[in-house]
């Protein structure tokens, strides 16, 4: 037991002992080391050069100086503290402010609630529930869910409110109307001011006389001169061709290129060429979902927020002539999500399910052509948009891409002169039955099919690339059009493929794809001839020079 005494005393006095020789040795760095601080710098400082004492002497300030702001910092912290503990009174008097004010701000708020029940109840109604007041603050116990929504005829007792007096207050019961429906009726209020608008237009419209007399080739090249004559504005012959072979194969279309090619001017002038000017709406980058495009309900004003977009799309209801909607920019913000909706309405296979849902139940007072709180999409209606490729701008993506038609505008055509030219305002029902007509008198040839089918073939087993079935449903209703504007046919299979099959090359295995072009590139001249398919061959070169 003596030895464990022992060791126990060592040990302890072994600590104790570093305890104090750190307290001694923190005196000494700031109190008692200063006469061996100034030995040693006078034993050096004499023999030094004079850049070597300027150096000495700031390094003698910065020792100086750290102690100094340790001194300051904790002399500080220790008057804080001093400061706080003879506030402690102080505080407590200012809690008691605080809960004064507070029950002060209780009783305004009662106040205020009593003229609003009082301003409520004066509304008249079917339906009584208690005022609570202030006592839904002050009260121990919670009103229950029966208690506020007590029977139309039995008034509930009211809540108990405190008054400046300390006393219990009643206010009694308020009356309020009771709101069934996010959607409610209000008869005085017409929700799609801008739909009405469009319906009073259309009360007395008299349609335009159409010149259902004129071929595709007699159209298009019409419009070429046109747009020349009228607008300053100059297109080659192929554009033109595939807009108006686009216009028969999908409601959408794309129009890609660089800037200044006339992307957002050759639906407007074409529009203007039918006497039907086309609505512009610039797609912004904060577009997320449909209500950029469509408006939204405000159940605060019971309006219907409508764009511009939603306005065009409505009117195309009451005309026969083609309407465009040019969604300008329209891959600044991802087209997947705020033009999603419209995109599954138009595959639908019967154009009586080209619907979409505004609000969910119908009004009175509603536009003439909403069918409850619905809207028809038009089949007299196309989407035309102008997209850029740059680093401002998203990828079109294949769920895009596969449902319209990309035309790209990389160059501007040459101006030429010629004779003023009229505009030609054609029905939707004629320019179909002149995309049918087509269809009969140019229908894709048996040798261009086996062709296809082979490039089809080698596809699949060189690349996993199909033509996919809604390609070919947009190629034979592409290539006729494009022979009737005038085309061949052979030109008009090679821009479908160009742009809807040989495009998927850009989301390929870099190095597989640089390896299997030139292949590829053979194969085309193999079954095509060498002087055929120049635009699928200009693409696969321009794909494998990224590369």
């Amino acid at each position: 037991m003596s030895e464990f005494l022992k060791l126990a005393y060592e040990l302890i006095a072994k600590i104790i002992y570093n305890i104090v020789q750190c307290f001694v040795a923190i005196f000494r760095l700031f109190f008692t080391g200063w006469p061996e601080y100034i030995m040693i710098f006078n034993t050096y400082f004499y023999t030094l050069s004079v850049p070597a004492k300027i150096l000495a002497l700031l390094l003698v300030l910065i020792l100086i100086a750290i102690p100094i702001l340790i001194i300051v910092l904790a002399v500080k912290r220790i008057m804080l503290n001093i400061r706080l503990r003879a506030d402690n009174e102080d505080n407590s008097t200012l809690y008691r402010e605080i809960g004064r004010l507070n029950r002060q701000v209780l009783n305004l708020i009662d106040e205020k609630n009593k003229l609003l029940a009082l301003k409520v109840n004066s509304m008249g109604g079917t339906e009584r529930i208690p005022y609570m007041g202030a006592s839904a603050l002050t009260d121990d116990t919670i009103p229950t869910v029966a208690n506020v929504t007590g029977g139309a005829e039995t008034p509930v007792p009211a809540g108990v409110a405190v008054g400046p007096d300390g006393k219990p207050r009643d206010y009694g019961t308020v009356t309020v109307k009771k709101d069934t429906s996010e959607d409610s009726y209000a008869p005085n209020v017409i929700r799609f001011p801008k739909l009405r608008l469009v319906d009073q237009k259309y009360e007395t419209y008299v349609p335009q006389t159409y010149d259902n007399s004129i071929t595709l080739q007699q159209f298009a090249e019409g419009y070429r001169l046109f747009a020349a004559s009228q607008m300053h504005l100059y297109y080659t012959p192929e554009i033109v061709r595939r807009f108006v072979a686009g216009l028969a194969a999908s409601k959408i279309l794309i129009l890609e290129g660089i800037s200044g090619t006339g992307k957002t001017s050759l639906p407007y002038s074409f529009s203007r060429y039918m006497l039907n000017p086309a609505t512009i709406v610039s797609v912004q980058p904060s577009y997320r979902d449909r209500t950029e495009l469509l408006g939204y309900f405000n159940e605060f004003s019971k309006r219907f927020n409508e764009t511009e977009f939603l306005r065009a799309m409505y009117e195309a209801g009451f005309r026969e002539d083609p309407t465009l909607i040019v969604l300008d920019e329209m891959n600044l913000a991802r087209i997947e999500y705020y033009f999603a909706e419209m995109l599954s309405v138009l595959e639908m296979p019967s154009k009586d399910e080209w619907v979409i849902d505004l609000v969910p139940t119908a009004w009175p007072n509603d536009p003439a052509l909403m069918d409850n709180g619905k809207i028809h999409v038009s089949d007299t209606l196309w989407f035309i948009g102008t997209a850029n490729n740059d680093d401002s701008t998203f990828t079109i993506t294949d769920k895009v891409y596969d449902r319209a038609i990309p035309i790209e505008l990389n160059e501007r055509a040459s101006a030429f002169e010629c004779e003023p030219h009229p505009a030609c305002p054609i029905s939707t029902t004629h320019l179909q039955a002149l995309f049918a007509k087509a269809k009969e008198d140019y229908p894709i040839s048996e040798a261009t099919i086996e062709k296809m089918t082979k490039l089809d073939t080698y596809l699949q087993t060189r690349f996993q690339l199909a033509f996919g079935n809604r390609i070919l449903k947009q190629m034979y209703e592409f290539i006729p059009v494009y022979v009737a504007c005038g085309g061949t046919e052979l030109d008009g299979m090679d821009y479908i493929i160009a742009r809807k099959v040989l495009k998927k090359f850009e989301s390929m295995n870099v190095s597989f794809v640089r390896d299997e072009i030139k292949g590829l590139i053979a194969y085309l001249e193999k079954i095509f001839g060498k002087t055929a398919m120049q635009d699928s061959k200009a693409y696969l070169t321009r794909i494998q020079n990224l590369y």
